[in-house]
């Protein structure tokens, strides 16, 4: 089972693509560590204040893969610089 999904962000903190960068490689990098999925900025690369991430992860149990989702999204929740605002889950 492969799982997608695309998480939109609004930075309040930051205050250029330097600082935005640099939050999202922390929380790529935490992404990556903790659950080994694979994550990637898909858009507003030249906004300060917008990110989109895309996450992925397959398992042979739907179960599994959901549940690294949704932990996924936790960590994604834990971090003050910004606030998840829209996100999409999609099976593939």
């Amino acid at each position: 089972m492969i799982i997608f999904a695309e998480v939109e962000c609004m930075l309040y903190e930051g205050r250029s693509l330097k600082q935005k960068r640099s939050i999202i490689k922390r929380v790529i990098a935490k992404l990556q560590n903790e659950l080994n999925v694979a994550v990637t900025e898909l858009e507003y690369q030249d906004l300060w204040q917008r990110a989109k991430l895309g996450i992925v992860t397959l398992s042979n149990e739907k179960k599994h893969a959901e549940q690294v989702i949704q932990a996924a999204l936790k960590i994604i929740d834990t971090f003050t610089e910004f606030e998840r605002t829209t996100t999409n889950v999609e099976w593939l």
